[in-house]
């Protein structure tokens, strides 16, 4: 699940960037911020029923058997957008996670870069610029990531019990019961494992993902600068021939 979702979103991301940054001008500072919000709603909306999928299974332990009764069960009595449930929570928590963290990533890339002088950003540069951005998008997010996680875990014990699914509740009315139940530390439950859970695979793919598009960048030129010096060659070796063709032609006139 994560390979698909992870191919969506950075291809999406980098096409609109770049293309943002051409319309907006003045203002392609600001392009991060929108194409990351953008590119996370097309890649959340596509893999969200297999994240539904995956929560179950955690959550519960089912067979697969038992995992398609239930999945059947909730689109006879819903329909096919119950399998989309949850996604309402996850786009709160994706989206303003990915306008956040892409915005500060590409300001923390070019100020670390231009602190160390380096010309261009470096590995450890764009490491230490995604294990910050994504610290701070995680921590401004959670609360909507606990709401998401408790909607889809409670639609797994209803179904478990064979209890129909009546419409679920607002984000907002489940904040209000977590508050009600735990206090406003309820919302933040888990922060410090999603915290070393995410920051350190922030870091890890935006440095992996910045080294492979240098990597390919500068072997697509060294291959293009080849096939020009080849086609150049060809050309002139061309040219002689033709060259020399002509000179016995006129001389032999």
């Amino acid at each position: 699940m994560a390979v698909p979702a992870t191919v969506i979103y950075f291809t999406c991301y980098d096409q609109l960037c770049a293309a943002l940054r051409l319309r907006m001008g003045e203002y392609a500072q600001e392009a991060p911020l929108l194409a990351g919000a953008t590119a996370r709603v097309g890649s959340a909306t596509m893999i969200s029923p297999l994240e539904l999928i995956r929560t179950k299974l955690q959550s519960q332990r089912q067979s697969y058997r038992e995992l398609s009764a239930c999945i059947r069960s909730a689109m006879e009595t819903e329909g096919w957008l119950s399998l989309w449930r949850g996604l309402g929570p996850t786009l709160l928590r994706d989206v303003p996670f990915s306008a956040m963290y892409w915005y500060n990533y590409e300001r923390g890339k070019s100020f670390l870069t231009e602190w160390y002088k380096t010309g261009e950003a470096t590995l450890t540069i764009t490491f230490m610029a995604g294990a910050a951005s994504g610290s701070v998008a995680s921590i401004v997010t959670l609360p909507f990531d606990v709401v998401k996680t408790r909607r889809q875990v409670e639609l797994g014990e209803l179904q478990a019990k064979n209890l129909s699914c009546k419409t679920s509740a607002s984000t907002f009315c489940v904040m209000c019961r977590i508050v009600a139940e735990d206090g406003f530390r309820g919302l933040f439950a888990g922060l410090i494992p999603r915290l070393i859970k995410v920051a350190p695979a922030c870091a890890i793919m935006i440095s992996s993902y910045e080294f492979g598009k240098t990597f390919f960048r500068t072997h697509n030129q060294e291959k293009t600068l080849h096939r020009r010096v080849m086609s150049g060659v060809l050309i002139s070796v061309a040219g002689l021939a033709k060259h020399s063709l002509d000179f016995k032609l006129a001389r032999d006139l």
